[in-house]
């Protein structure tokens, strides 16, 4: 079974978590989250993401098949439409509603490094972006 609620709720730093774990890995149990994420942040118990996943679940950001013994998770949303609306998001509330602003705010404050500055050089140079 599948959640239809809306997904526009915002996720939180934790859940961010929760959904980087699942687009990485796919449509998971709880348990495969929780290795996952206790990979990367070991004091995280399994009762925490079990709780965090069926909050998560109900306000419409994960979807859960319940057909098996174990249920399984998936985000609800990809991971680019996610970011999308949590940029969208920022550049309305922090930017003015300028996305130059967001950019060169990011170039400026070191938030992106001389690789990654190299690759958005060439995607603009070859008309990608």
């Amino acid at each position: 079974m599948t959640n239809d609620k809306n997904t526009g709720a915002k996720p939180t730093s934790a859940e961010l978590a929760v959904l980087r774990a699942l687009w990485e890995t796919g449509p998971a149990t709880v348990k495969q989250v929780h290795i996952a994420m206790a990979a990367r942040r070991d004091t995280l118990t399994y009762a925490n993401v079990l709780r965090l996943m069926q909050i998560m679940h109900g306000k419409g950001l994960l979807t859960r098949n319940e057909s098996e013994r174990s249920h399984v998770y998936a985000a609800a949303q990809s991971q680019r439409a996610t970011q999308g609306g949590l940029i969208k998001d920022l550049i309305g509330k922090a930017f003015a509603g300028s996305g130059k602003a967001l950019v060169l705010a990011a170039l400026r404050e070191g938030h992106v490094s001389k690789k990654e500055r190299a690759e958005i050089e060439a995607l603009l140079r070859d008309g990608k972006l």
